[in-house]
């Protein structure tokens, strides 16, 4: 799926109490990676406050209270960057979208309730305008084939402990990293806000499950199809093996038969975030989880590693941050970084000897 957002669009942010939130995430991830211009954010609780002081992202981009206050600034788009729970429009958000659409925006939204479904706000939207629901399943979807292991370029995915715990930002800043060494790499997004950012991908979560492999191993076909030995595709993760509501993981494995495995993992997290009852494995046996189901269903018989671990620490300090990257590495034998905080380089440089080193289909 390729949507309407252009790069270079200037944009409005609708984050009504996401600043602050892990509801917020979407729009915290696009003022982090979208390269594009973004004018405003709008949410009221923060009015006037400042951006960095508040999210510790480095970006100039004014915090106000409405819709009409960021009108004078000349965005194009309104991008609902909120992900509540059962994703639904809340009512100060849906009122900004009206009045967004009444001033002549475009609209993007990846909420499970669809702008354009919604009669009152469709009627709002000028001619010349678009609503951009990106939580749909795509059209023309078949069963997956395993014909992703056919291309030639490494095919990198993100699996995680458990939800939100940052595989989407480890796969941008392995692109960012990887493209500042000039090392050919795409990205795949496969949530709402990986999508927004790069512009396409597939909602995964839109899509029935018979089709989701299908679905995902389109999206990679398509990232992947002009990328030689030397090309990466980053297929961003969802869910988690660990998680009892997650259905994604599977199907992202199946869908974009990967090379190479990264774990993402939660400094400190020792249950699912919300089920106390249920404890996480150790990494090392969650690591050999992933890379059993990884080398099954593969007509390569290639048996892909998990290379590194992106260890999120942005809840410790630095110190504590580095012991926990130091005892990461120790317990798992594996390279380990924050690469948020401290920069993808050392998982660039996990994948790299097996670049130089490996054949065509990734083996060692």
């Amino acid at each position: 799926m390729i949507g309407p957002l252009g790069a270079e669009q200037p944009i409005v942010l609708l984050l009504h109490g996401g600043l602050t939130d892990l509801g917020g995430k979407t729009g915290l991830a696009m003022l982090r990676y979208r390269q594009g211009p973004i004018v405003a954010v709008v949410d009221p609780g923060h009015a006037g406050a400042s951006l960095e002081a508040t999210t510790g992202i480095a970006r100039d981009v004014p915090v106000v209270g409405s819709l009409q206050e960021a009108l004078p600034l000349g965005p194009q788009v309104a991008v609902v960057g909120l992900a509540p729970s059962g994703g639904r429009l809340p009512d100060p958000v849906r009122a900004d979208v009206a009045a967004a659409l009444a001033a002549g925006l475009s609209v993007a939204s990846g909420l499970h309730s669809r702008i354009g479904d919604d009669p009152e706000l469709a009627a709002l939207r000028h001619p010349k305008a678009w609503i951009w629901d990106l939580r749909v399943e795509p059209a023309g979807l078949s069963v997956a084939s395993a014909r992703v292991a056919a291309l030639p370029c490494r095919r990198l995915l993100a699996v995680g402990s458990d939800m939100a715990v940052g595989k989407m930002s480890a796969c941008l800043e392995l692109e960012r990293e990887a493209q500042r060494r000039g090392i050919p790499a795409r990205f795949v997004g496969t949530g709402q806000a990986g999508i927004l950012i790069s512009g396409s991908g597939v909602a995964l979560d839109a899509v029935r499950v018979d089709y989701a492999a299908g679905a995902v191993e389109a999206a990679v076909l398509a990232a992947g199809a002009d990328l030689g030995p030397e090309g990466w595709v980053l297929v961003e993760g969802q869910g988690s093996l660990c998680h009892p509501g997650s259905t994604a993981t599977l199907p992202l494995i199946r869908g974009s038969q990967p090379t190479d495995l990264l774990l993402v993992h939660r400094a400190g997290q020792r249950h699912t975030k919300g089920l106390p009852d249920l404890a996480l494995p150790p990494l090392p046996e969650l690591i050999a989880a992933c890379e059993a189901l990884s080398a099954l269903a593969r007509p390569d018989g290639h048996r892909p590693r998990v290379r590194a671990v992106a260890l999120n620490t942005a809840q410790l300090s630095s110190a504590e941050a580095q012991s926990a990257l130091a005892a990461t590495a120790e317990l798992t034998g594996l390279p380990c970084t924050d690469p948020v905080r401290f920069g993808a380089g050392p998982l660039i440089d996990a994948l790299q000897p097996r670049v130089k080193a490996a054949g065509s289909d990734g083996r060692p």
